[in-house]
């Protein structure tokens, strides 16, 4: 049986066949307006070059931008009653208060504070304030809001007071569509919020994209089950992705760096991600992308889900190249996109890209290399010492340690990067063009704990690591994971000097192979 792999950028959407850990055939297909057409073109490109029958392919994975975009657009976004539970406490600061104007106003702009919520150790704060509810239910129903969010001061610790609040929204108004914080975020409750906020905004468009993918799939013949990358480079069934549709933000670089780790078999390495337009720079830790520790923007809103900790800058295939008139030269981080394949120099246009530089100095064999030879050589030598630079400087970024690792270039524009950069090697891969689309198609399960524990009555460093293994291995086998191929990837303790109780922050993930299908497409 075969896997069909996509990955929707930004500039192209990539697709690859593969059969069991071996890549049959890439194809890259301009990304378009709609998407799915883009999407059935580099498929049916994909199935076309290596013959394979579509019956035989069983599975389909899809890494997609849809989400992302929407929150930095502003577009295809609904109004949210957003309700926390804290008072007495947090009541300075209301729901969406660091929001950017535009995006608050698109999202309804409509916070609601009530009684209730947790300390660190599950006391409660307050007993919920169910009568606050029914009013608050009765204005969701004269407004007419479709989606409510419920966030709870600790709510990772203690979820039933969240859980009791969406009953109640349920029973006042059976048509709404309710988010949990704690189904979302991690400790920090206003990033744990706008997360939550964010994902209730996105519901709608989740269902539209999804079913979209669905009818697009079932055009092109194929009936079988499909998944769709989240940003810790593992797979959502279709269900799940109609109701966490923020847990899909930044796959797209994420898919990229599984890929590469597969392709190279490096486990641990620098990943440079070049497309038409940007630069995506990552580090690999076993396998997967280094996560972030820290907050995330996302569109101007900070949240705290998982993200991969991805550094990106303006420089592509595509970026132009300008010399001023005291003779520098610069790299982007204007790009002309898309566009490349007409712009470019070596593709018949008049617009010097960085393409163009490197087809010049023969580190590219693309286009027409006869219309840069004309090339002023200075210019030249000075772009391709300005994108080294840039290339560099990204790199040292990413780096934790002096130790010397791999340096893995992949996507269309990784004929910009040069065999060696410092002290470091440079490994492009086979297939390094569709590395995004390999990463979509290898993805595993994963299973995630993030909680505060008081090691106290009893309770030990090694009882609570292990309930919070046992925790997370139990959330992948339910998505879908073989219990048999489970194992951790993430198991750390972190002891809050600050907290009373001996609290220590736990931390484990797990990942596994896909079991069968109609497990997966019931997570």
């Amino acid at each position: 049986m075969y896997r069909l792999g996509i990955d929707v950028g930004g500039t192209n959407t990539d697709a690859v066949i593969m059969r069991d850990r071996e890549v049959l055939a890439g194809f890259k297909a301009a990304t378009t307006q709609d998407v799915t057409t883009g999407v059935i073109e580099a498929l049916e490109g994909a199935i076309g070059k290596c013959g394979v029958d579509r019956a035989q392919i069983d599975k389909v994975m899809i890494g997609t931008t849809h989400f992302t975009n929407a929150v930095i657009e502003r577009k295809h976004i609904n109004p949210v009653a957003a309700i926390r539970l804290g008072l007495p406490a947090t009541a300075c600061l209301p729901p969406m208060v660091d929001w950017p104007a535009e995006l608050r106003t698109a999202a309804g702009d409509n916070g609601y504070l009530v009684r209730g919520g947790y300390e660190f150790d599950g006391r409660e704060i307050a007993p919920l304030d169910e009568e606050e509810l029914d009013r608050i239910c009765d204005d969701i129903n004269v407004r007419k809001t479709k989606v409510a969010s419920i966030s709870s001061v600790f709510s990772p610790i203690n979820q039933e007071m969240e859980k009791t609040a969406r009953e109640h929204l349920l029973r006042k108004c059976p048509d709404l569509s309710v988010v949990v914080s704690s189904d979302i975020g991690r400790i920090g409750l206003l990033e744990r919020e706008s997360a939550a906020i964010m994902n209730a905004s996105l519901l709608a468009l989740s269902e539209r994209t999804v079913d979209a993918f669905a009818s697009a799939l079932e055009s092109a013949g194929l009936n079988c089950a499909f998944f769709i990358t989240q940003n810790d480079g593992t797979l959502m069934g279709a269900e799940m992705v109609k109701r966490f549709p923020v847990l899909t933000f930044a796959s797209g670089p994420t898919n990229s760096m599984r890929g590469a780790a597969f392709l190279t078999g490096e486990r641990d390495g620098i990943v440079v991600d070049i497309g038409g337009t940007t630069t995506d720079v990552g580090a690999l830790q076993h396998g997967f992308p280094r996560q972030a520790a820290t907050v995330v923007d996302i569109g101007g809103v900070r949240t705290n889900f998982r993200m991969p900790d991805v550094f990106s800058l303006g420089l592509g295939g595509g970026s132009l190249v300008r010399r001023s008139d005291d003779g520098e030269v610069t790299v982007g981080p204007q790009s002309v996109g898309f566009r490349i394949t007409s712009e470019a120099r070596v593709f018949g246009g008049d617009t010097l890209t960085a393409t163009d530089v490197a087809v010049a100095r023969g580190e590219a064999d693309v286009g027409d290399g006869s219309r840069v030879t004309d090339l002023d050589p200075d210019t030249i030598e000075k772009a391709r010492e300005a994108i080294t630079m840039m290339l560099q400087r990204a790199v040292e970024r990413s780096r934790i340690s002096p130790e010397p690792i791999p340096v893995i270039a992949v996507g269309g524009g990784s004929i910009l990067m040069p065999e060696k950069l410092a002290d470091l090697d440079v490994v492009r891969p086979e297939n390094f063009a569709v590395a995004n689309a390999v990463g979509a198609a290898i993805a595993q399960i994963s299973g995630e704990v993030d909680r505060i524990y008081s090691l106290e009555n009893g309770l030990t460093r090694e009882t609570c690591l292990k309930q919070a293994e046992e925790e997370a291995t139990k959330k992948a086998v339910a998505s879908g994971a073989s219990p048999e191929t489970i194992e951790t990837i993430e198991r750390e303790d972190v002891p809050l000097a600050y907290l009373p109780g001996n609290a220590t922050r736990i931390h484990v993930k797990v990942v596994g192979e896909m079991g069968g299908s109609d497990a997966v497409a019931a997570g």
